[in-house]
């Protein structure tokens, strides 16, 4: 069975943008990273991209059974064939479109960089904006602030802080004092990029009346 309205505490976040929601017995990953345990429990994983900290064969082997859904931006097509035998589907998205999979109802967001080339927008890269529990929780993916970001309506917002790549910790917190969800958790952060800080940082910057929470276990 389904859970109900979904809690922070559903909302796990591991290394970087490796992230689990649980809704009831349905647990759903993103960009699943140096787990360090292997559940073999997803109903679905979604990548947002193909860099090696967001689509990592061994930890999707990790985390994958036979009755995972593994959902992929249609630019990844090619590459996902390589954890086919992982997975019992695949199936692959663009930016700007909503979709219902298996039961899954989410709606895509473009995620890019703008000045930069780390994330071209011509990428077709995506973020995730996921309506469960009676929410909208949006898994930005690697992005900067951009016009689509900004159109987002979400309740809660995971985003990335760690800069070079993506948002600094100010930029995130401009987006999200403009986005308002009413929670921000950050990501992207405090490993291979952005000071381990950089979460408190994003904190002092972000509206007071938004509620931040710091949750990377590792």
């Amino acid at each position: 069975m389904k859970g109900g309205h979904i809690m922070t505490k559903d909302i796990e976040v591991f290394t970087q943008s490796s992230i689990k929601i649980t809704e009831g017995d349905r647990r759903i990953y993103f960009d699943p990273f140096q787990m360090r345990r292997e559940p073999k429990n997803a109903d679905f994983i979604l990548l947002t991209h193909d860099h090696h900290d967001h689509f990592s064969p061994k930890d999707i082997e990790k985390v994958a059974s036979e009755s995972t859904i593994l959902i992929v931006p249609e630019a990844m097509e090619e590459e996902a064939k390589a954890v086919s035998h992982l997975v019992k589907e695949i199936h692959t998205v663009k930016p700007g479109e909503e979709y219902f999979i298996n039961d899954l109802h989410f709606e895509t967001v473009a995620a890019y960089n703008i000045g930069r080339d780390f994330h071209p927008k011509e990428a077709g890269w995506v973020g995730y904006v996921l309506m469960i529990g009676g929410q909208r929780i949006y898994v930005a993916g690697d992005t900067d602030e951009t016009a689509e970001a900004l159109d987002v309506i979400c309740d809660v917002a995971l985003v990335p802080v760690g800069g070079t790549y993506t948002m600094d910790a100010r930029e995130a917190a401009r987006l999200i004092n403009n986005i308002r969800p009413k929670v921000a958790i950050p990501t992207h952060y405090g490993s291979f990029v952005g000071s381990k800080k950089a979460g408190e940082t994003f904190r002092d910057y972000v509206d007071m009346s938004i509620k931040v929470e710091l949750k990377i276990l590792y």
